[in-house]
């Protein structure tokens, strides 16, 4: 739903940011709804995708695929660092204080020193990643540590290659133009998918794939910059600005070190032979792929298109409208999270099935992903919460704070790990995150509402209502269920889906229906447009 325009609140919070340069005259602004959906299209499109890519790469061998994820990590783990999640965070609230010419500078020097850093990387990556890879693994390890350092290298120039994407994503999303970025991962997994199905069947070709994926992801968003007038020159330069873009990205960089981190202790858990059978780091990464699915569509989505927005208020002071987004925010976010989260739960071996192509699947991989995937959608609701809530410290630029409750958190679940994993395996996984998950929710709203002042009541009572529904929905689908068809192979898998899945949406929406939530009404609207 839209949020009507709140008066400015004339008096700044407590804990707001300090006073920006003055804004540019505010453009006529798009609807939030439409930049929602447009985002949300983007990435059911590029989840759907993504999903094909996964289905293609478990037909390979787990020797193969195991050794593949974790060659990926060491990329993925450098553009979290220095690209996607904290260029977003830190330069779009500084991007918007500016005026046209200076946004332009901005970028120019923002860029250069962009692909100056990731250049060293890379090369660093390449000539360290034997080292790399024994820190990564367990020292018995179930994966084949030759043919991983092997892959690490061919893929290592990924890293530049997403990082000049999330700059043009970062270009575009200050503006709103969220339709090119947003499909801009669609064309990524067309092209890695081509490159499976017709290259050979080897480790260097599934890692070339993976490249020719990046490439197409930043090629296809460079006509929107053009077009658009923000395609940057990159240069080596400085620029007054770059320095609070860099104050507020070194915080969250440490905050996603992190996380990086837990991920490299989590890997070190799943290469266990002692503990977990060969192909558990696949099954681990087909779980990933459903659990990112679902929390990019309802969750990262509706806040990447809300992100601008809070931005912009806090650039205007504007702490009534500020506070208003909030509470539509996390409306939005729970509303889709809570069935997705209830229905994953009850549904996790039909859903991991979808990975399934070949009757002759290996047992390992679906036994680790289902397991996996059902202590993981326990977390979907609180860790919606979670972000969006980050995305309101980050726009007013109040990165400290964030960067507390999320390092916090993120020890506290590598302690989780620690203590539940050995206990009750791959379901430990799941419980560690979902737990850290309410724990950091409830620091962010108590530091919030001390800064900005929090609705509780509405906010708790409309968690109470969604979640209730939710678990109604999926018991109503764990019942269907017990009479659907053994899942492991893709047809049952799609089958259960669709009936016991199918079943338990309904009972959520009816419920919505009947209480009349807001957030179906205006689904209802939208559809009958």
């Amino acid at each position: 739903m839209t949020v009507p325009p709140a008066a400015p609140d004339p008096s700044p919070p407590p804990q707001g940011p300090a006073s920006p340069a003055p804004a540019p005259a505010p453009r006529q602004q798009r609807s939030l709804r439409a930049n929602t959906l447009i985002v949300m299209a983007g990435t059911l499109g590029s989840r759907l995708s993504g999903i094909v890519r996964q289905q293609i790469i478990n037909l390979f061998g787990s020797t193969l695929t195991d050794a593949f994820l974790v060659a990926v990590t060491v990329p993925n783990l450098l553009r979290e660092l220095l690209a996607e999640g904290a260029l977003v965070n830190s330069f779009i609230p500084v991007y918007k204080t500016l005026d046209t010419a200076e946004r332009r500078k901005l970028a120019q020097a923002f860029s250069g020193l962009l692909i100056a850093v990731n250049l060293i990387l890379m090369a660093l990556g390449i000539l360290a990643a034997p080292w790399v890879v024994d820190l990564l693994l367990a020292a018995n390890s179930n994966v084949d540590p030759a043919l991983a350092t092997y892959m690490t290298q061919l893929v290592m120039p990924f890293l530049m290659l997403i990082s000049l994407s999330a700059v043009a994503m970062g270009l575009l999303n200050a503006d709103e133009h969220f339709k090119e970025s947003s499909f801009a991962p669609v064309a990524f997994n067309l092209a890695s998918i081509v490159a499976l199905l017709v290259l050979p069947d080897t480790a260097t070709w599934l890692a070339f794939g993976w490249l020719i994926g990046g490439v197409a992801q930043l090629v296809v968003q460079l006509p929107a910059l053009a077009r658009f007038g923000v395609l940057p020159t990159p240069a080596l330069r400085g620029h007054p600005a770059l320095g609070r873009v860099l104050r507020q990205m070194a915080p969250f960089t440490l905050t996603a070190g992190a996380r990086q981190f837990l991920n490299v202790y989590v890997l070190s858990l799943l290469t266990n032979a002692q503990q977990f059978p060969q192909g558990t780091r696949t099954g681990y990464g087909n779980a990933e792929a459903l659990f990112t699915m679902a929390n990019g569509l309802f969750v990262v989505s509706p806040v990447l298109a809300l992100f601008p927005r809070f931005s912009q208020h806090a650039a205007d002071r504007d702490w009534g409208a500020f506070r208003a987004l909030t509470v539509q925010g996390l409306r939005t976010t729970t509303f889709f999270a809570a069935p997705m989260s209830a229905l994953l739960f009850a549904l996790a071996p039909y859903a991991v099935s979808l990975f399934n192509l070949s009757r002759d699947f290996e047992a390992p991989k679906f036994v680790a992903g289902s397991s996996i995937l059902t202590g993981w959608a326990l977390a979907l609701v609180p860790w919606a919460v979670v972000t969006v809530l980050l995305r309101t410290f980050y726009a007013r630029e109040r990165t400290r704070e964030a960067v507390v409750v999320s390092a916090v958190g993120f020890v506290l679940e590598v302690g989780l790990y620690n203590l539940l994993v050995p206990r009750l395996d791959f379901l430990g996984f799941g419980l560690s995150t979902a737990i850290s998950g309410v724990l950091m929710a409830g620091a962010l709203i108590l530091m919030y509402r001390r800064a900005l002042g929090f609705p509780t009541r509405e906010v708790a009572a409309h968690l109470g209502r969604v979640v209730s529904l939710a678990a109604a929905a999926g018991l109503a689908a764990w019942l269907v269920s017990l009479v659907m068809p053994d899942p492991g192979f893709i047809v049952p898998g799609v089958v259960g889906l669709a009936v016991a899945g199918g079943v338990g949406l309904a009972v959520y929406l009816g419920g919505a229906l009947a209480l009349r939530l807001p957030e179906v009404a205006a689904v209802r609207r939208r559809l009958g447009r």
